[in-house]
């Protein structure tokens, strides 16, 4: 069954640094899109980052442009989100999961890996 595992998550000051990593199994990873989603306590998930099945192909939401990037490994079925200049309104918990289409929102799948943890602060 699909499995996404999620890791790489902390505690970090303002100004600091994470990266991400979702190790995929279960499905074909080559072929889908991948997408990075957070959640804070009280809304739903929120995608901040998508790559393409090949990885050329990437998009943010305006409030993680210029600070985080996203990027797949196939060979590894792993994908990971570097996270730069962090600030207190990016904690949260952070998921992956495959994408339906680039431009679509929608996960693919219905299961969720646990998520990281994400949590900045002085």
């Amino acid at each position: 069954q699909v499995q996404l595992v999620e890791s790489g998550g902390g505690l970090v000051q303002p100004g600091g640094s994470l990266r991400l990593s979702c190790a995929a199994s279960g499905f074909t990873f080559s072929v889908y899109a991948m997408g990075w989603y957070r959640q804070v306590p009280g809304k739903g998930r929120e995608l901040v980052a998508a790559i393409g099945t090949i990885g050329g192909n990437t998009k943010y939401t305006d409030s993680v442009k210029g600070r985080f990037t996203i990027s797949r490994d196939t060979a590894k079925r792993t994908v990971y989100l570097q996270m730069n200049s962090l600030a207190p309104e990016d904690t949260a918990v952070y998921y992956c999961n495959a994408l339906t289409t680039f431009n679509d929102y929608t996960p693919r799948f219905g299961s969720w890996g646990q998520g990281a943890q994400v949590t900045v602060s002085a």
